[in-house]
């Protein structure tokens, strides 16, 4: 991350605990659009905030709100480094199948857990 994204991890959680019910999942680059990141590298600024996130988020042992971001072309799965980081912190198995099962699992608690904390 440079250094005007030092408070794009704050922003995003912001951002995805304002969503409602019907606003999930998000794509990055709906999400990217909403923050008003612009170019270069604005969706791999977007991933490297997500990161943060999911840092935060297992430190603190709740839902990984960055599973509420979804890639256009991923069939409404996030990208292969939430995959990464997640099976890292120990939240999704390493088997891409077994992590996939997991992942829907961590989506629904994430949207139970931080849209309720929002405006749903």
């Amino acid at each position: 991350m440079n250094q005007a994204d030092t408070d794009l991890p704050a922003r995003v959680r912001a951002r995805l605990e304002r969503l409602g019910p019907g606003e999930v999942p998000v794509t990055y680059r709906d999400l990217a659009a909403a923050l008003g990141l612009r170019p270069p590298h604005t969706i791999h600024r977007l991933a490297l905030a997500l990161e943060a996130t999911m840092r935060e988020d297992a430190a603190a042992g709740r839902p990984l709100i960055a599973a509420l971001v979804v890639s256009k072309v991923g069939g409404d799965l996030p990208q292969t480094g939430f995959f990464d980081l997640a099976a890292e912190l120990g939240r999704l198995p390493a088997d891409r199948d077994a992590a996939v099962d997991a992942y829907r699992r961590e989506f629904a608690a994430a949207v139970a857990c931080h849209l309720a904390a929002g405006t749903a």
